[in-house]
Parts: C-alpha cells; structure tokens; sequence
C-alpha cells in the first residue's frame, strides 16, 4: 500500500528517535508499520516491545518511506539484517530516512557517497563505517535531506521530523515550519 511508512526496528531501537515523525504522518493519512528481521518481539532503548509487522523476507512492495531510527546494535556493523529493505527502497528511489547511527550504516553501503548528509560526526561516523567515501558531502547540521534520504544526528529528532514532512511534502512549508517552532520553542504560532 502506498501510504505505508515502514519503521525499521531491533531489540534496543532508539524509540524517542522516531516519536514525533509517526504522530505526524498519520494524521497526514500515512499507516505507520514496523518491519524487522523476523518476527519476534523487539524491545527498545525504552522498554516498549513491537511485535513486528513484516519482514525483511516479507515487506510489502509499494511503501512511502523507509524509517531507521539509531540504536546501539548499529555499532561496528551491526543490523545487516536491514540491508534488504534499504537496498529495495535505495534502488527504486523510495525515500529512506535515517537518524544517529543508522547513519553509519547507510555510510558503510556507499548511500552516502554522493550526497548531502548529516550524522554523529564525520570522525565517528568514519571510525563506524570502514567504507564510507562520502567526507565531502558531510554537513555539520543537525538533519539534511539530499536525493530523497533524510539524515540526522542523534539530538535531531525534530529536525529529522521536520525534513522527512517536507520531503513527503505532507502539509505545506508554512504549516511545517510552524508545527517545528511549537515544538521547539513552545510557541503556539496557530491563531485561537
């Protein structure tokens, strides 16, 4: 189904990472579903355990955005049970958005390579992706949307939030824009 965003998770997935963008793209008439390399229960970095929706063998073919929040188990190459449904969604220009370490893995399959891209640092990133030649496209902002990937750092959650409703174009710019200042600063901008 087009409308589905699929939310990459694994035991100890950040869940605050991807806490604002869910709210959000459903209210903008998005289904949110989970997908993991199998279906057992996954627990994240908060204590909430997912019973996965699909698959790596068994996600659907048509989705709107492949979601990787960070986590712990991206270190030294961990989770390369997401390279199928990364590489499925890189090849077909399906928009893919990931934030803190997940990062380091798009860095370390050549995603980044050719792109703007954000991330913890090029330091750590390079010292988390072997294989990542993409210094020169690295930017030191907290979140970057560049070839339909958003990429974050991990303090990011709502600038990540921000790029991704922008790249899916889901309310307009001003709507956006406001909706980041509220949540930022506390500042009600809509008229009472």
């Amino acid at each position: 189904m087009k409308n589905e965003i699929l939310v990459f998770i694994f035991d100890g997935y950040a869940d605050w990472e991807c806490a604002y963008v869910c709210p959000e793209l459903r209210g903008a008439g998005f289904t949110v579903r989970t997908v993991a390399e199998n279906r057992e229960i996954c627990t994240s970095m908060g204590g909430l355990r997912v019973v996965p929706d699909y698959t790596v063998d068994d996600f659907p073919a048509d989705f709107s955005l492949l979601l990787l929040p960070g986590g712990n188990t991206w270190l030294d190459q961990g989770n390369r049970a997401a390279l199928p449904v990364t590489e499925y969604a890189m090849s077909r220009s399906i928009p893919v958005a990931a934030i803190c370490n997940a990062c380091n893995f798009m860095a370390e399959h050549g995603y980044l390579d050719h792109i703007q891209h954000t991330g913890n640092t090029t330091a750590f990133m390079k010292s988390q992706a072997p294989h990542y030649e993409g210094e020169s496209h690295y930017q030191e902002v907290q979140a970057v949307c560049d070839s339909r990937v958003v990429t974050a750092n991990g303090t990011s959650a709502l600038e990540f939030t921000r790029e991704i409703l922008r790249l899916l174009a889901v309310k307009p710019e001003e709507e956006i824009d406001s909706w980041y200042r509220q949540q930022k600063t506390g500042y009600y901008p809509y008229p009472v």
